[in-house]
């Protein structure tokens, strides 16, 4: 295999762990509470939404598309070499 080709697929595994992280900090950035009926209150669910475990994902994202896109560049530009 040629270095590009090895490049692109290290590129690539780190792609995926970056989704993977990003999904991880996207899920931890959306915390929903529920609240049991107090007397004449009912019952409901508050949602709060954690900005740097949110903005952690979407760099996490960025960074994902932005390996994701340098890898297949390597790969096209490695095979049209041949």
């Amino acid at each position: 295999m040629r270095r590009d080709m090895v490049v692109a697929l290290g590129e690539v595994v780190g792609a995926v762990v970056a989704l993977l992280l990003a999904v991880l900090s996207w899920n931890r950035g959306i915390v929903t509470t529920a609240f049991a009926p107090l007397g004449e209150m009912p019952a409901f669910e508050a949602t709060r939404y954690v900005g740097p475990w949110l903005v952690l994902a979407a760099f996490l994202a960025t960074v994902a598309g932005l390996l994701g896109i340098d890898a297949v560049t390597r790969a096209l530009r490695s095979t049209a070499a041949k």
